[in-house]
């Protein structure tokens, strides 16, 4: 298997893990619904594309066609991360308002958090790309 998906894989893993350790101190209760949901600090659909970047850049070659397909792909999900992800989750805050102002009619659907901040899509590139690096730079160099 390509060290490149692997050093991917595994930062995606541990940035879902480390959302469920930080709310469940957030919300002094544990969070392991975080392991498998959407949205939240860091984004981990962009540390996992900025990961990719990054390890595809120093296993493959900064002018590989496999970066250049890997710079594509990340720019379409941080995209979506931003602004389609976002734009979904406000609507389903404004729904669930308005759900609230009905209470006999209420269904039983109250949707996880699904788009991200920009700063939880900032620190998710941050945090893909530098462990991307320094994974690569203990393991693979």
């Amino acid at each position: 298997m390509s060290p490149a998906l692997l050093i991917t894989i595994a930062i995606q893993l541990g940035c879902q893990a480390f959302k469920v350790v930080y709310y469940s101190i957030r919300n002094r209760r544990l969070e392991v619904p975080r392991l498998f949901s959407t949205g939240g600090m860091p984004s981990a659909h962009s540390a996992f594309v900025a990961a990719l970047v990054v390890s595809v850049g120093l296993v493959e070659g900064w002018s590989s066609a496999a970066f250049t397909v890997s710079v594509v792909l990340a720019a379409i999900v941080v995209f979506d991360a931003v602004r389609l992800r976002r734009t979904v989750d406000l609507h389903s805050r404004v729904l669930n308002e308005l759900i609230a102002l009905l209470p006999d009619r209420r269904p039983a659907f109250d949707p996880p958090v699904i788009g991200h901040s920009t700063a939880e899509v900032v620190v998710g590139i941050v945090v893909g790309a530098v462990l991307a690096a320094f994974a690569y730079l203990l393991f693979v160099a």
